[in-house]
Parts: C-alpha cells; sequence; structure tokens
C-alpha cells in the first residue's frame, strides 16, 4: 500500500432490515460472517438511512447530501398518485455532484463499483461519477431476469447457466483486489442487488431454513396480517399485508449466502494481506421489505418497513471495522444518517474534502474512536407514495424524539424512541413544545434544502390507470 492510506470496502445491501442480522436480534436468519465483524469492529444502534426506498439513499452515500438536495428523493422510475399529487425528481444523479468516488480518485485511490448502481440510464453510470471499473452498475434496480443466469445485466458478462448472482458478484470483487495495483489504496463500492425481490437463492439453502421453520414450529404459523387498502391509485384493489414475524426460507436463504460472500471478500482481503488496513462498512439502503410484494421479512420491534416513514424503513444495520481506529465491540448509539458517510471516510484515509462540495453530512469518526460525538438532528424528505403503503411526509429525529408530519392534512406524529422503539405510542397531544420545536427545526430546514411538497390532487382516479376501484 502507497504511504499510509486505508483502503476502503463500502457494501451497501439492497432492503436489508434493521433486524436482520442475528448481531441485531434475528433468531430465524444466520449471520455468522457479520455477527463477527461486529464483535471485531463497531456496531450502531440507531443508524439511518437518508430515505425509505433505494436511490435516494444511494445518491446520498455518494454525495453527503441530504437526498432533497441532490434532487433524487424517489426511487428512479418510480411514480404514484392518491390524494396527493406527485412531485418532479431527477431521474438520475446529477453529473456535476463531487461523488465519494471522485474525492478518493484523486487523492490517488484505484475507485471500483461492483453491483446494483440505480442512479441513472447509462450516460450516468459509476464511469461518469468517478469509478475506474464498473462490474454491473446499470439503470436496474433488481435483477429484471431474476437471480441465476443468465442475468442479461449490462456490464455483467453472463456466467455458466444457473450461477447465483450475489456468487458471481463476489467473484468479480474478489479478482478486482487480488489483480489491482499492488502499490495503490483502493475503494471498492460493493453495492450488491441482494436481498431486493424477485425473492430466489440456492435450493439447498432453502431446504436447509424450511427444515428449521419447521423444527421451530413457524411453518405452522401465518406470518401475514391483512391491513388497510394501498392509498395510491394503481394498487387501489390491493391491501398491505404486513408480516409479523421471521419465516420466510427463501428470504432468510438469501442473508445467510450474502453473508457468506461477505465472508468471501474479507478472507480475500485477509489473503492479501490487506484486511487490518481496511475500512470495512456494512450498511443498508432501506428498511426490510415488511407490507408488500409477498411481504419477505419483519422489521420487528420497529414500526412497518421498506417505504414507510417510521423507524422501520429507515433505521439500518451499520458494521464498521478497522482495527487501527476501531476497537472490538464498540457499539455506538449516537444516531447517524447516510451522508455521514462521505466525510467520516474522507477523515478516516485522511483525504481532504473538496471546498465547492457541500456536504450535509457530519463524521462520526470520533465515534469509532470512543470519542465525544453528537450528531445532531437528523432530517428525511420523501415527499412520495411509495410501493410498499407509506404516504408522502418529512420528518426529524433529534435525540430520543422523532416528529413524523404527513403531507396529506398536514398531520403531524411524536414519538419518543426511547421509551417507544416500536412507535405505538403518538404523544404529540402530551408534548405541544416538542412539537413545536422540531416543527420549526424541520421548516427552517426544508427552506435551506428546497424541499419540493406535493399538492393536492383535485381528480378523482381514473379508468385508465391500472387498478381496479
Amino acid at each position: 500500500m502507497a504511504g499510509t492510506k486505508p483502503n476502503v470496502l463500502l457494501i451497501l445491501i439492497d432492503d436489508l432490515g434493521w433486524s436482520d442480522l442475528g448481531c441485531y436480534g434475528s433468531s430465524f436468519y444466520e449471520t455468522p460472517v457479520l455477527d463477527r465483524l461486529a464483535a471485531e469492529g463497531a456496531r450502531f444502534t440507531d443508524a439511518y438511512a437518508s430515505a425509505p426506498v433505494c436511490s435516494p439513499t444511494r445518491a446520498s452515500m455518494l454525495t453527503g447530501r441530504y437526498p432533497a438536495r441532490v434532487g433524487v428523493t424517489q426511487y428512479i422510475g418510480g411514480h404514484a398518485v392518491g390524494r396527493l399529487c406527485d412531485v418532479p425528481y431527477f431521474p438520475m444523479l446529477p453529473v456535476q455532484e463531487y461523488s465519494l468516488a471522485r474525492a478518493l480518485r484523486k487523492d490517488g485511490y484505484q475507485t471500483w463499483h461492483v453491483g446494483k448502481w440505480h442512479l441513472g440510464e447509462e450516460p450516468y453510470w459509476p464511469e461518469r461519477h468517478g469509478f475506474m471499473v464498473n462490474v454491473g452498475g446499470c439503470e436496474w434496480g433488481h435483477p429484471l431476469k431474476g437471480y441465476f443466469s443468465p442475468y442479461q445485466i449490462p456490464g455483467l458478462g453472463e456466467g455458466p447457466d444457473g450461477e447465483y448472482l450475489t456468487d458471481r458478484l463476489t467473484d468479480e470483487a474478489i479478482a478486482l483486489i487480488e489483480d489491482g495495483p499492488p502499490d495503490a489504496p483502493f475503494f471498492l463500492n460493493y453495492w450488491p442487488y441482494a436481498v431486493h425481490t424477485p425473492i430466489q437463492a440456492p435450493e439447498a439453502l432453502v431446504d436447509k431454513y424450511r427444515t428449521k421453520a419447521r423444527a421451530l414450529g413457524l411453518d405452522a404459523v401465518d406470518p401475514f396480517v391483512e391491513g388497510e387498502v394501498f392509498p395510491i391509485w394503481q394498487k387501489r384493489d390491493q391491501r398491505v399485508v404486513r408480516r409479523q414475524i421471521q419465516s420466510d426460507p427463501t428470504y432468510a436463504a438469501m442473508v445467510e449466502n450474502l453473508d457468506w460472500n461477505i465472508g468471501r471478500l474479507l478472507s480475500a482481503l485477509e489473503a492479501a494481506g490487506k484486511l487490518d488496513e481496511t475500512v470495512v462498512i456494512v450498511t443498508s439502503d432501506n428498511g426490510g421489505l415488511s407490507s408488500a410484494e409477498g411481504s419477505p421479512t419483519s422489521n420487528a420491534p420497529l414500526a412497518e418497513g421498506k417505504g414507510w416513514m417510521y423507524d422501520g424503513g429507515v433505521r439500518e444495520p451499520l458494521i464498521v471495522r478497522y482495527p487501527p481506529v476501531v476497537a472490538p465491540g464498540t457499539v455506538v448509539r449516537e444516531p447517524v444518517t447516510t451522508p455521514d458517510f462521505y466525510p467520516t471516510i474522507l477523515e478516516l484515509v485522511g483525504a481532504p474534502p473538496e471546498p465547492a462540495q457541500h456536504v450535509d453530512g457530519v463524521s462520526f469518526a470520533a465515534a469509532l474512536g470512543g470519542g465525544e460525538f453528537e450528531r445532531g438532528p437528523i432530517f428525511w424528505h420523501y415527499p412520495h407514495y411509495s410501493n410498499q403503503g407509506g404516504e408522502p411526509g418529512a420528518s426529524v429525529r433529534e435525540g430520543a424524539w422523532k416528529l413524523i408530519r404527513f403531507f396529506d392534512g398536514d398531520r403531524v406524529e411524536l414519538y419518543d424512541l426511547e421509551s417507544d422503539v416500536s412507535e405505538e405510542r403518538d404523544v404529540a397531544a402530551r408534548h405541544p413544545e416538542v412539537v413545536a420545536r422540531l416543527s420549526a427545526l424541520l421548516d427552517a430546514w426544508s427552506v435551506s434544502v428546497g424541499c419540493l411538497v406535493p399538492r393536492e390532487n383535485p381528480y378523482d382516479t381514473f379508468d385508465d390507470v391500472p387498478g381496479k376501484r
């Protein structure tokens, strides 16, 4: 390695919920690699994605900016209306953004992207945002042809029939580690498509979890509860279906396979003598899918999941391993959010920030070393309906307080997350002074960032929109 620059392995998992790892409380899914990684480094209890859906969080990760400031507030390609209209957003990560890859490349890093991108069509693929190598990153939000070869993913050659996508992407990432320039540090942006739908996994591993579910009696428990009608026009003939327990064998197999593949990456780093000089970060882009599209997981005790403003939609696992700074068994309870990764990584590797780039994030490097760290308020702005039942809204967390403002009727909810992690008790009526203070914070932030707010829809549903009356 040149000088003292550490490598960076940034693993952004797709749709992994806060409760989906053993070290975060799952008793059905098995994640020995990530559990061990957490024991060897830092585990964050209150880490947040900057949006409840993928593209905004990914844009935020690469820019250090809130999604509303970047202009990517919805998953790219998403559009829905209900009682409120939709608002416009950029269908790509604008090329003028000074990405994390650009900053690290300027500092002498090899910059490699492997896996999902979902930040625009080909003129806006990773190569246009500072990455020297792009394997499988395109406009797709999930494997349109499934997880088994032939994948037909642009930028990823076909493997033998039946090859599993997560295995293949890990092979590609390992090859970059083994064959990259030995005298230059690298930034490996490993963004697997897993565990996004379609829910598919190697059959032998699925069968393992079928057997486990039977042994635990989970196969005899109906995990689903049918709820309200979806608020969006195109799903007005369907109801939200919530999963209450983790028991889906195929999803469990996807989680374990991903855990195993992360273990392969770490083993490759160790074999190359680079593991302890690599900043390893593992997190997710939004909460687990728990209320639609098969509802494969449960985020309990958190409320709701992907597509929702509640913590099940935005609170994520976060594990950081870097022995020169992070002591084994470190637990960080101070809240952090996606924009914070940009300044944190630059501080850890000693790369100078770009003066022209406005960054909303706050470095949490001090917290990794056991020092004092206070993040300050965290904000969200998601002015769209989701595919999972969530409604347009904005929110702010300060300390243990979380205020959610839903734009339909400008209704407000307030939760004390210290005493009510499941967001079951709205205490807005009991604490009007907290509501007023947090509302003022949210208003000021929204103006400073230029947030767009949806207006009331003047029309009833149209007959030519899919979905029955």
